[in-house]
This record gives C-alpha cells, structure tokens and sequence, in this order.
C-alpha cells in the first residue's frame, strides 16, 4: 500500500495540494450546508416550491397526467421524478407528492389524489402502488406559460433534460400553502392563507407600491388553515407580517350540546397539524390521572363529513371549568411562524410586503417574457401572411414565374428578385397549395393579418408600458381569485387574557371536611342554615365504616390555604380544587390535593389572601411548646410540602393562629385550663425551630389550641360531649408563658375534655362537627355569656358513641 503514495518529484505528487484539515472541514461542511438550503429544505420566495415539489409538478406535467386526464398510479409519478429530475430515495418522493394531496395540510391542494393518502389522525399514506394522482387544476396554474420561455431551465442531473429553475406560478403559492423545512441552522415554517385574501393583497400592493404592512393586513386578516379552527389574538400575527417571525396561537373549535340531564363538549375543528387521534388519548389520560374533572365519556365520532370529538360530562359538572380545563392542556397550540425563503438563492426572513414584492417582481419577469415570446412569434407570423397576401395579389404571374423555374431554389431566387421576398417568405409561398389561392382563403389570411398586427400592437404596448404590464398581471390574478377562492376557514377572535380556572369558579363561602381515612369535599356554607343551640345537625359527610371527621374549616373558592398537619409540615391548597360534593356524599381521596403520609392528619388551617409580611403564624403543639414564625416564611411551599415547626418524639402540632402586633396569645387545654400571656413571650423563629414552651400541663393533660386574645373578643370553648361556653377575653388575666393558667371550663364526665377553643364575636356563626359527619350551624350570640370555671351549655346533641370532632368559626 505504501507503493501507492506520491514520491516526491513524480507527476502524481505535483498534483497533490496540501490543505489544513480544519480548512477543508469548514469548506466541505459550508458546501453541504447550502446544497441542503437551496437544493432541499427552503422554498423559493417566487413559486413556494421547494426542488422536490417542483420536479414532481413538471414531470407530471411533462408526461400529460394533468387535471382533465386520467389519475395515474403514484409509483409511476414517483419512478418518472426520480429517473429524471430527482436522484433521491423513492420514499422521500412519495411523501412530499402525498402532502400535496392532502387537503388537511395543504391550503389549495396540488395534487389530486385518489387512495388512502394519509389522514389527521396520523396514518400513513398507502403505499404507492395502491394510490392514484394527477395534478390539480389550481397546480396548473403554476405552470401556465411554462413552454413560453417564461423562466430559465437547467439541465437535469445527468445532462439528459431540461428542468425548471422556478414555475411561473400564476398566484402567490409560498403564501396560499405554506411551506415549513429544517435545513443546516436555520429553519422555515410559513402558515397557508386563503387565496383570496392573499390576491387582495397582491393586487393593492400593484395599485400601491408604498403601502405599509399595515395597509396589507386590511386585505390579508391572518393565516387560514386547512383545518380551520380559530386564532387567539392578533398581536403574533402582526408581528409575524412586520417581522417575519411570530408564535400564532391556534385554539380548536367546539360547541356546548345539551344531552339530556348533562351537558357535552364537542370539538369540531382541530389546530393545524393537530394529530386528532393523539388528542383524544391525551384527553383521556387527562380524566384517568385526575387532571380532568367533571368528565363521564369520551368518543370520537368523526367521519368523512368532518371532525367530532364528543366530551361528555357529569351530571351537576362545572362545563365552564371542564371547558376551561381542556383549553389549558389540549385544545390550544402555538404555530411558530417563520417566513423563510430562498432570495437569488440566498435565505432570507420576509415580511408580508417583502414576500409579495419579490412574487411579484418574478411574475413581471414572467409576464414580461412571454409577451415577448409571443411578440416574437406574431412578428413571424406577420412576416409569412404578409407575403402570403403579396402572392394572392399577384397570384398569376407568381404561379407562372414558379412553373417557369428549374427547381424549387430557382422558384425561390426569383421570387425574392421580383417581389422582394424574405427567404422564409419564398419557401412559404414555394410550399403553398394551389387550394390557398381561393378567394375565401385569400379573405381568411387577410383577417388573421389583421388580428395578429393587433395582438403584435397589444403585445408591444404591454412590453413598453409598466402600467400595462402590471393591468395584466392584475387581470390574470382575479381570473385565480374568481375560479379558486372560497371563504375563509380560520377565524380570528381576540384574546382577552389567559382565563384561568379560578376566573371560571363562582366566589362563595364553603366548607371543607376532611377525614381520617383521607376524604376531602367541599360544600357551599349557604347549605346549613343556622340552627339554635342544642340541635343535632344534620348529615354533613358520610362516612366509610371506621373512618371518623378530622378537620372541618370554613373558606372561600377563591382561598389559597395553608394546611398544616399533626406531624408538623404544611401543604398550600387550592380550596376550589377541592371536589364540590353533597352533604351526604363521602368526597374524594385527598391524595392528589395533599400529599398526607400514613398517620398525618391536618390540624389547622390558615388562609393565605389577608396574610401580610408583619403577620406571624403562632403555633402550638400536644405538648404545650409554642412559638411565632413570620408569614413571609411560608410564600412558597412545593407540592411535597414544608416543615412548619421541628417537633420532639411523641409530639404533634395541635393548632395555628394567626397573630400581629396586638393582643396577646392565649393557650387552652384539653382539661380546661387556659394561660394568657403577651406574645413577645414567644419570639419569633424560624420554621425549623421547635419554640419554647407555652403552658406547664399536669398530668396527661394536653393542648387543645391557641387563639390571638383581645379584649374586644370572646372566647369559645367546645368540649367532645357537645357543651361549651362563651367568656369575654378580659376574664382571662395576663401572666408569663409556661404557667398552669386559669380555668377555663370544667372538663367533668358530662363535658369531657376540651376539643377546641375559637376566638370569636356574638355576629359570628359557629360550625361544630361531629365524628360521625353530622355538623351544625349556630350563632354565636345563642350561646350565653358566662365566666370562667363553669360547665356551658348544650352546644349540639350528640347521639351515643358520637363526640365532636372539630369547630370553626364563620365570620358573617
């Protein structure tokens, strides 16, 4: 092998560069990058056209499979393409013919298909030799004039042929269909538009060469898909006409049927290149993880008269809030819009102005070159009747000078001597039929002189005036405009704003109960009215066998929460995500709304809207430590939660209050006692630290919760039995943390031991609830007034085996 290389002074070596590899590299890789820019993946800004597209129109042109022929098998289109004008592999060639096919993604479809050629769901086309085409008549268009010398032709890749540099294209194509590619770093994604609107725009950039973009935009509103659907908004679309870049949001279309007692969602039209099939398993995966609520079945019913997708809903489901769900994760989608194209071969980014001036730049050249094609070949023909007349004038003595002669060149020679003939007039005229010397085909040549000096004047006028050229060239578009326009698929409708779920959710008061076992539900706080002290309830949950209530808080839809739970982290909850149930309904397991690990109950409920940074959230374990965090500590809170407080083993985090620079702290107990002390007593810390202790407890006595203690307020007890009382805050004397306290209430077998405590005022509204799920409405002011160390009064009646459970108080 060593034998083979070059030695030096031999002729093999003298022809040998030396290059630097990187040189090399970067010059080769430049090669292939704009071999893949023009001769590949960009359109060309005059025909839309990218070299496949091209090649596979012209051959099809070419070998007569046009609009008013017969369809001819796609294996054959393809195998005429690729032997003459594309070397490439067969499968990329029938790809690029079935997309001009489909109608679904293209805006005037140039090819007519007939066989499976692929669908919005995402099938493939049928293979080639089971599918038939044939150009469109539209596509025909595109190649009017084409034999007229009208664009410039290359020779193919083996030298064999001629093919088309660009078509002629008689309308604006790279707009009216679109074109998207990747070439080597830059890539194209032009939207379709409607024809019409489009030759609008061409025409009164004809008529008004300084016009603005804006001014364009009268006449092109936006992009219109094949697919239709709608446009959200029409600042992208501006951009993406001024600038040549732009993010288009699509939205589907969809209508709201009623269907008996529930209503649907039917989806009608999708988002341009939305995979339809794809759509519907992303919605129902939507509905089986519980992002989608509200939602019974899902079909798709579309057939071949046009997309149905139908979205049942449940009896009693929000459809606003369904509707607004399926906007967020499936019904809308962004078309980047990019109008790359090839300019003399160059990529460049265009606006809407550029992009019609440099069509129509090309369709002068067009128009241009074949009115003086066909000046040309009038002017011949001229040139032949003319001596065509002078020889029926004299038609004897021509007849006699031509019999006369020894031979046809002599025929001719004489001729030119004796009338002046060219040499193609004396051939003609050699070669001319006695038959032509009748009077009525004298008549007949005589009229077509005068028809082809007209069409010549016609001609010559169009060439010497730019003004007439341009009339032309208008005339020939509203001919498209009138033969292919249709209406306009994509509507336009403005975008008011990204409209959230919470928009969509009506402001009202409700009431959470959550569960041992986990359930979660909401219900309007409008469904218990107050009842007197004393009553039983009514049924507020039902409940599992085994399970018992563990929080029951009053809120607001709109409430963003902090839940806190026994074992000392704190969750942040939507309360309108919170499933909104019947009284007698169990709800729904509250794992996909807080994250609760076995044996984690929530124990206080804070709402984050009227927090403040000069706010604290005072918290109070079982074992009576205490201590004040700073709100601002708990404005981001992850799914996974965060620690609200350290805890000691055996420990739990019984309540929070939210407190601030008036009033002191006030800490009740289990059995009965209670100890007011100021809350500078208990600094504040971080959400790490476990505080200080709060109230010295006897016995197995614990804490039953905190409550910010101001004069002006009263303070509620409710004991397991269903007892409590109201005592105004100024009986309850201040003294330092970590003491016994005073008595609060008597905690003996009728009462039992303390379940909560609630700072509260005679407008207030009290919810008690009970293990078993019944709750209860009542005023506070029902309950009487009555001071420390006593035994209160019947809150509500409890029946055997029953206690209550949790208290809340509504502020009315």
């Amino acid at each position: 092998m060593s034998s083979d290389i070059p030695q030096p002074g031999s002729n093999a070596a003298a022809n040998v560069d030396s290059v630097r590899i990187e040189d090399e590299m970067e010059q080769s890789y430049i090669d292939y990058a704009m071999s893949v820019i023009a001769g590949r993946a960009l359109p060309d800004v005059r025909d839309g056209l990218k070299p496949v597209h091209r090649r596979i129109l012209y051959a099809m042109h070419e070998e007569g499979v046009t609009s008013n022929a017969g369809h001819r098998k796609s294996s054959s289109v393809v195998g005429d393409t690729m032997g003459d004008y594309h070397p490439h592999g067969d499968s990329a060639i029938y790809d690029a013919l079935a997309r001009l096919a489909q109608d679904f993604s293209m805006r005037a479809p140039l090819v007519d298909g007939q066989g499976n050629f692929g669908s919005v769901d995402g099938d493939p086309p049928a293979a080639m030799r089971y599918t038939e085409a044939r150009m469109s008549s539209i596509a025909e268009e595109l190649l009017s004039d084409i034999e007229k010398d009208t664009v410039d032709f290359t020779p193919n890749y083996d030298d064999r042929l001629e093919e088309p540099d660009v078509l002629p294209s008689a309308f604006p194509n790279l707009l009216v269909n679109g074109s998207s590619g990747i070439a080597v770093g830059m890539s194209t994604n032009v939207p379709p538009h409607n024809l019409g609107e489009v030759i609008d725009a061409t025409i009164h950039l004809i008529e008004n060469p300084d016009c603005t973009v804006e001014d364009l935009m009268e006449h092109v509103k936006g992009p219109d898909f094949p697919t239709g659907a709608e446009i959200v908004g029409r600042e992208a679309i501006h951009s993406a006409y001024t600038t040549g870049r732009g993010r288009v949001r699509m939205r589907a279309s969809y209508e709201i049927e009623e269907a008996g007692s529930h209503e649907r969602i039917v989806i009608t039209e999708l988002p341009y290149q939305q995979n339809k099939a794809k759509l519907v398993e992303h919605i129902a995966d939507l509905v089986n993880d519980g992002t989608l609520d509200g939602v019974s079945d899902l079909r798709d019913e579309s057939d071949r008269d046009g997309i149905r997708i139908v979205v049942d809903l449940k009896r009693g489901a929000l459809t606003d809030v369904v509707e607004n769900q399926l906007l967020e994760h499936c019904l809308e989608k962004t078309f980047g819009v990019i109008n790359l194209a090839l300019v003399d071969g160059e990529p460049q980014v265009l606006d809407l102005k550029e992009l019609l001036g440099h069509y129509l730049e090309h369709r002068r050249e067009v128009v241009r070159r074949r009115s003086q094609h066909d000046l040309d070949e009038a002017e011949e023909r001229a040139h032949i009747l003319s001596g065509r007349l002078t020889a029926l004038e004299n038609a004897d003595d021509v007849v006699e000078l031509i019999r006369e002669a020894d031979d046809r060149d002599a025929a001719k020679s004489a001729l030119r001597e004796v009338y002046e003939f060219s040499e193609r007039q004396a051939d003609h005229i050699v070669r001319m039929q006695l038959g032509s010397l009748t009077a009525l085909e004298a008549e007949e040549i005589e009229t077509e002189y005068e028809n082809v000096e007209s069409e010549i004047d016609r001609l010559e006028t169009i060439l010497a005036s730019d003004a007439e050229l341009d009339r032309v060239i208008t005339d020939e578009l509203r001919a498209v405009q009138d033969e292919y326009a249709d209406d306009r698929r994509t509507r336009i409708v403005e975008d008011y704003g990204t409209v959230t779920r919470e928009d969509l959710i009506p402001d009202e008061e409700v009431v959470v109960v959550m569960t041992e076992n986990d359930y979660i539900k909401r219900m309007p706080a409008g469904q218990f009215d107050p009842q007197g002290r004393g009553g039983k309830g009514i049924i507020g949950t039902k409940l599992k066998d085994g399970d018992r209530v563990s929080a029951v808080f009053r809120a607001n839809t709109h409430d963003y929460l902090l839940t806190f739970t026994n074992q000392g982290y704190v969750y942040r909850l939507k309360v309108y995500e919170v499933p909104e149930m019947g009284r007698t309904a169990r709800g729904k397991s509250a794992i996909n709304l807080v994250d609760l690990d076995d044996g984690e109950a929530i124990t206080a409920v804070v709402a984050t809207d009227d927090l403040t940074d000069e706010e604290c959230l005072t918290m109070v374990t079982h074992d009576g430590y205490v201590k004040r965090t700073c709100a601002s500590e708990f404005e981001n809170i992850h799914s996974g939660g965060l620690i609200a407080t350290r805890l000691e083993d055996g420990d739990e985090l019984v309540d929070v209050a939210v407190t601030d620079d008036d009033g002191d702290l006030l800490i009740g107990t289990q059995q009965g006692m209670a100890i007011r002390f100021p809350k500078e007593e208990a600094r504040e810390m971080g959400r790490s630290a476990r505080g200080v202790n709060g109230v010295d407890l006897q016995g197995d006595d614990a804490v039953a919760g905190v409550v910010a203690a101001t004069d002006d307020t009263d303070l509620l007890t409710v004991t397991e039995n269903g007892y409590g009382k109201r005592t105004p805050m100024s009986e309850y004397s201040t003294q330092s943390r970590y003491g016994k306290g005073l008595k609060d209430i008597k905690t003996n077998e009728r009462n039992g031991r303390v379940t909560a405590i609630e700072a509260a005022t005679a407008d207030d509204d009290l919810v008690v609830m009970s293990d078993t799920g019944q709750i209860m409405r009542t005023p506070v002011g029902d309950i009487s007034t009555v001071g420390r160390n006593t035994m209160g009064v019947t809150i509500m009646a409890l029946e055997d085996g029953d206690g209550i459970a949790c208290i809340d108080v509504l502020e009315t």
